[in-house]
């Protein structure tokens, strides 16, 4: 995907859903409308009760899908009875906790079987991560943890070197939600790339066009998150058509990808 969108001169736009958000919207018709609009992967977040790094938007999202009775189990069975109609790839965002309880590499099997292409692990620990590494090798998935803002020069080339497919750079500090200005990201990506050839990913506070665009000037993603969980609250509100409500969010991001280039 990273390839394609490199040979077409600009960079991809990632939205990021909740599993079972919004309530009574079958996620597979969410997918298929994102990609409809242009988004060029998907990352799925399955909902976890004690989210570490979102903001109250995610947080939010993910206790609705629970408490309406979204699990592990309902949002793997969703992803792969829409799997063969959706052409883009999917990217499950996982806490250890989940991956631990449910087998550790052993989940990872169970991710690939139904269909997803990679999986962020954005809890784990760096030192405790060889496993699910070599089981993502294994099985071909794409696996990332995250490298944040403050973290050493030493520790974030370590992180690139065990990624594989791309590596999620998160944009500011802090929890997820959506900011007015676009991050500054550039010398972090200078100072990675001599570090890695895989694509740069930037995700947190990602929420416009300009957003986009700016980011994409240095990364080879971005990630836009908490303002499509928001725009699909509202609309599940509002009783509005939630595909509808993320197409037009997502439509204007992808032509955002290239104006950073």
């Amino acid at each position: 995907m990273f390839a394609e969108c490199r040979t077409q001169g600009r960079g991809a736009v990632m939205p990021f859903v909740v599993g079972g958000h919004p309530v009574g919207t079958p996620l597979g018709d969410l997918l298929r409308g994102l990609e409809s609009a242009g988004a060029d992967a998907v990352e799925i977040g399955i909902p976890f009760s004690d989210p570490i790094a979102d903001g109250p938007v995610i947080a939010a999202a993910m206790h609705e899908a629970l408490v309406a009775g979204a699990s592990v189990e309902s949002v793997l069975a969703e992803v792969q009875s829409a799997r063969s109609s959706v052409g883009i790839p999917l990217v499950a965002m996982v806490s250890v906790s989940i991956v631990d309880r449910l087998g550790g590499p052993a989940f990872l099997d169970r991710l690939a079987a139904v269909g997803f292409d990679g999986v962020i692990v954005p809890d784990a620990d760096l030192d405790g991560v060889d496993a699910l590494r070599d089981a993502a090798a294994r099985l071909d998935l794409a696996f990332t943890t995250l490298i944040a803002p403050d973290t050493s020069a030493s520790r974030a080339a370590e992180i690139a070197r065990g990624a594989r497919g791309f590596v999620y750079v998160l944009a500011r500090r802090g929890l997820t939600g959506e900011r007015q200005d676009a991050p500054d990201i550039t010398d972090r990506m200078a100072s990675l790339r001599a570090v890695t050839e895989l694509p740069l990913v930037a995700g947190f506070g990602i929420s416009t066009s300009e957003h986009v665009a700016a980011v994409l000037a240095d990364a080879d993603g971005a990630i836009v998150g908490s303002a499509l969980v928001r725009c699909l609250a509202d609309a599940s509100r509002d009783g509005a058509d939630a595909v509808e409500a993320a197409t037009s969010v997502v439509e204007p991001l992808a032509r955002a990808t290239r104006a950073g280039r």
